[in-house]
């Protein structure tokens, strides 16, 4: 069972951790981002949009399961 254990926290975290790395590189550097990406960046100047918003949301979720899973990991090789 810990063996399962062990193996889902892996695989969950490598999931979270390519999440994590497509979702930043969407991020809006200098640029629009994912707004000029699909043709808006004559309002990227005005704020950051919906798809931002969301896609900020996204990455945090995945940053925090991640740093939870390895913290896990880590606990889980500990013993």
């Amino acid at each position: 069972m810990r063996q399962f254990i062990f193996y889902l926290t892996l695989v969950i975290n490598v999931i979270a951790t390519f999440g994590m790395i497509g979702g930043v590189l969407l991020h809006s550097g200098r640029g629009g981002g994912l707004s000029d990406m699909f043709g808006g960046g004559g309002g990227a100047a005005l704020g950051s949009t919906a798809a931002e918003r969301n896609l900020n949301r996204i990455t945090l979720v995945l940053a925090l399961v991640w740093g939870f899973t390895v913290v896990a990991l880590g606990l889980l090789l500990a013993r």
